[in-house]
């Protein structure tokens, strides 16, 4: 009985090694996987900060406009308020 108790605990070790074996031979197929992830969010970082500067130039155009439209504002009120002009002949 000794010996099957012996064979017994023999199978538990060799299982519990070949488990180990294969969980950390399985983990090792992530790194591909890893390295895939991690060169999409790359991409996405430069898209993302190309996108954040594309919108840093448009509001830069929007305020230069709205100074712009500000400058004119006040002659463009004058011209309205002014007396209207009879046409000649």
């Amino acid at each position: 009985m000794s010996l099957t108790k012996q064979n017994l605990a023999m199978a538990r070790t060799l299982g519990v090694a070949l488990v180990a074996a294969l969980s950390l031979g399985g983990c090792a197929t992530y790194t591909d996987e890893f390295a895939t992830i991690n060169s999409r969010l790359d991409q996405l970082d430069s898209k993302v900060q190309g996108a954040a500067q594309s919108a840093e130039s448009a509001n830069q155009s929007a305020q230069q406009a709205n100074q712009r439209l500000d400058q004119i504002e006040g002659r463009v009120q004058q011209l309205e308020a002014a007396p209207r002009r009879v046409p000649r002949g």
